[in-house]
């Protein structure tokens, strides 16, 4: 699928969510009902050591909808060999009228090793895994667009291999600096889809101790996420605790409908395509009343 008709099917924003691999079926295949209802353009899902797996995932959401894009946010490239990835992505495509987008990433040392693999050189291992998708053999009926796919990357190779060789990118966990920066590697053409963190609470103390315990406290113990900051001007103190006001504020858009609004047109004005919205609730809730709040806001425009 060319970028452009990608860009124009997933629309300006979407949602991301990590919670629904977490959920029983039946619960998750009412949410992505909802979010689809609400009008969000895609439906981006990350795939945990410990949660659902990706393609499987995927196939539950797709049955559970009709227009929305499911996207792995995404799926692990030491989870399966390239050839069962390639089967899996051709099949849930040509199932479901072309709305499956694989999101491939090479994930973090921690988690790969979880799995009993050694993480060396994530780059030249994403660059291996592309090779031998492209190669896999495939004898099922073929999908017409063929699925696209996006690389989870952050720094500028990784961007650069999003570029040459996928439809584009999904960064995650990022600033809008980051935005800006992956567009210029980027260039004009290929998908820029970065995912928000989101939450609708106005009294900062309580915005940012939430933002904390279910999103900053976790992705600061990864150094990939780490490195990527450190190059926007973040520093040790802002990754103690479960990161500094300033970088919470950096990386959650809390406050109001408006402040969130902002926010997604500061990607879009960076130079994004795409933006896929993590809503952060207490206890792991789902976020839906907060989805549904911010519909009408941020998908006009």
């Amino acid at each position: 699928m060319q970028q452009h008709a990608l860009a124009s099917r997933i629309g300006r924003v979407g949602v991301w969510h990590g919670g629904l691999g977490r959920l029983p079926a039946s619960t998750a295949r009412q949410a992505a009902a909802e979010i689809e209802q609400l009008g969000y353009g895609a439906l981006w899902f990350g795939e945990g050591s410990a949660t659902k797996e990706a393609f499987t995932h995927a196939g539950l959401l797709l049955a559970a909808t009709e227009r929305i894009t499911v996207a792995t946010g995404i799926a692990n490239i030491w989870g399966r060999d390239a050839a069962s990835a390639n089967g899996a992505a051709l099949t849930l495509a040509e199932a479901h009228d072309g709305r499956f987008l694989l999101g491939l990433g090479a994930s973090h040392a921690p988690l790969v090793q979880l799995r009993g693999h050694a993480y060396a050189k994530p780059l030249a291992a994403m660059r291996d895994y592309l090779d031998a998708l492209d190669s896999a053999p495939y004898e099922g009926p073929l999908p017409d667009p063929a699925p696209a796919r996006v690389l989870a990357a952050l720094g500028p190779k990784m961007l650069e291999l999003a570029r040459d060789r996928a439809a584009g990118a999904h960064p995650y966990f990022v600033p809008v600096e980051h935005t800006a920066r992956a567009r210029e590697v980027l260039g004009a053409g290929p998908l820029l889809a970065p995912e928000q963190a989101v939450l609708l609470e106005t009294d900062p103390a309580k915005a940012r101790a939430l933002a904390r315990e279910h999103h900053t406290r976790f992705y600061l113990e990864l150094p990939n996420y780490v490195g990527n900051l450190r190059r926007f001007g973040f520093g040790d103190d802002d990754f103690a605790g479960g990161g500094s006001d300033r970088l919470v504020d950096a990386l959650v858009a809390w406050g109001d409908v408006d402040t969130v609004r902002r926010r997604v047109q500061e990607h879009l004005d960076a130079g994004a395509d795409h933006v896929a919205l993590q809503p952060l609730a207490a206890d792991r809730g789902l976020g839906l009343d907060q989805l549904r709040e911010l519909a009408p806001a941020v998908l006009t425009g």
